[in-house]
């Protein structure tokens, strides 16, 4: 034991000195010089202390970290942890129980199945509800398309005539699902999204009224509580509506939206999500949680039996007899690390008021942003939006949009290259547009303003690269 509390010592220390020590968001190194310094280390020779593997973790990695607690990092969907759950995570991981099996787990079984019990009861599902961990919102939607394959399927559809819904705004992950789940990706259909970026529920009657006078089945709708580059949240109670009358199962990803779940200001976004048949909740985005850190949950447990197999030498169908609560009867994987402990001890400390007052300072800023941008004439702003998302693009009078685009790609790309900010892009009404995803609760208007003057000045000097144009010049910090 005094070699454990040495070691994470040791530990504690070189966090809080590269945390502190961490004056950008990231240092700018290159790929290959990456690669570089990661392939003259040795895996052959250990080395001969903790300290001197800890200087090396801190010379390979903690140096050139991408730190997303800083607040000029803005690009993607990744969150500063709650410090709870960061001695949740500590907790689990020297213990290192598997919560596949009761006997290997105890009571973090659960612990578990407790916190996917109240993350039913938040979304409204009734008694019949449950659930189970995964490793975030892609695992969650396979899981979930996995229960809605195995329900048509079992009342007598076609593996081949199987088909899935989503709006063209839908996260990737149901194509990836489909290919798994041997449906092919063509199985998958899109809806149109209204003006906001959200399925157009009379499209979604019309597909699915097209899909039955053809033969087919549409085994599920996915609907999305936010999408990942317009933060929008389709119309979850006319979704539902639409998805009871054509008797189909209704699938919500609610991976970047569900930490609505906690907000006592906002949580009306999500109505409709109680009659969904299944939701996914990535709580390592906005409940703020450490990677990896999500759920599945179901308003009927009956379905889980879909994903179900008995091995004699762990979950045996005599233990099921005996009501031994083995989690992987419900689970795609086996070995499986306890998760649930880091969102256990933030709510047990911060509690879900405070979560959800967290989330809604990131969305209150977001739309701040919009609105200052709206008046911008350096950018170009989608001026709606459901949660902390938010697309901007540099643009300038008599200059046509495919240099536009380069532009814009080139100051992402400078701006990552010097190390003061993160900025992520996308694609939107096919043009090339930069995207802010705030996170951070510590992030403030003038930290966002600051990104945005660094991107001005990029892209100034991209233009002119360019285009040989002067133009304005602007020194970029």
């Amino acid at each position: 034991m005094d070699a454990l509390r040495r070691d994470l010592d040791a530990a504690r220390d070189l966090l809080v000195d590269s945390f502190a020590a961490a004056r950008r968001p990231l240092s700018g190194i290159t790929p290959d010089a990456a690669a570089a310094l990661v392939a003259q280390v040795d895996l052959d020779r250990p080395l001969p202390s903790t300290h001197a593997v800890l200087e090396e973790v801190r010379d390979v990695y903690l140096d050139h970290a991408v730190w997303f607690h800083h607040p000029h990092y803005q690009a993607h969907l990744n969150c500063p942890v709650a410090l709870p759950a960061v001695v949740g995570d500590v907790v689990s991981a020297a213990v290192n129980s598997s919560l596949d099996t009761w006997d290997q787990s105890g009571p973090a079984t659960f612990m578990e199945r407790h916190l996917v019990a109240w993350t039913a009861q938040r979304i409204g599902l009734g008694e019949t509800a449950d659930g189970i961990f995964t490793t975030g919102g892609t695992q969650s939607n396979l899981h979930a398309l996995l229960l809605a394959r195995g329900e048509a399927l079992a009342a007598g559809a076609d593996l081949a005539d199987l088909r899935v819904v989503t709006s063209e705004n839908a996260h990737f992950s149901s194509r990836k699902a489909a290919m798994v789940l041997g449906m092919g990706e063509d199985a998958v259909l899109t809806t149109r999204a209204d003006e906001r970026g959200r399925l157009d529920v009379d499209h979604l009657d019309e597909v699915l009224r097209h899909l039955r006078a053809e033969g087919r089945t549409a085994m599920a709708v996915v609907a999305t509580a936010g999408t990942t580059d317009l933060g929008a949240i389709d119309p979850l109670a006319s979704v539902a509506r639409a998805c009871r009358r054509h008797g189909v199962w209704l699938h919500v990803d609610a991976a970047y939206g569900g930490g609505l779940l906690t907000s006592r200001r906002r949580r009306h976004l999500l109505t409709g999500i109680e009659r969904a048949d299944s939701v996914t909740v990535d709580f390592h985005k906005t409940f703020f949680q450490p990677v990896a850190c999500s759920a599945l949950v179901v308003a009927d447990r009956r379905t889980l039996r879909h994903a179900t197999h008995h091995a004699a030498y762990l979950n045996p169908v005599d233990d099921v007899a005996e009501e031994i609560p083995n989690q992987v009867d419900k689970s795609l994987q086996t070995t499986r690390r306890f998760d649930a402990l880091k969102l256990w001890t933030t709510l047990r400390t911060l509690g879900p008021d405070r979560i959800g007052e967290l989330l809604d300072a990131v969305v209150d800023l977001a739309a701040q942003v919009r609105e200052d941008l709206v008046g911008d004439p350096d950018f170009a702003v989608v001026p709606h939006g459901d949660l902390s998302t938010v697309l901007f693009r540099f643009v300038e009078s008599d200059v046509d949009a495919a240099t536009l685009d380069a532009v814009n790609e080139a100051a992402r790309k400078r701006l990552y290259a010097t190390g003061l900010g993160a900025v992520a892009r996308t694609r939107h009404d096919d043009r090339t547009w930069l995207k802010l995803t705030l996170l951070n609760p510590a992030t403030t208007l003038g930290d966002v303003q600051h990104v945005l003057d660094l991107v001005r000045g990029h892209a100034r000097e991209a233009l002119a690269a360019l285009t040989g144009a002067t133009g304005r010049t602007e020194e970029v910090a």
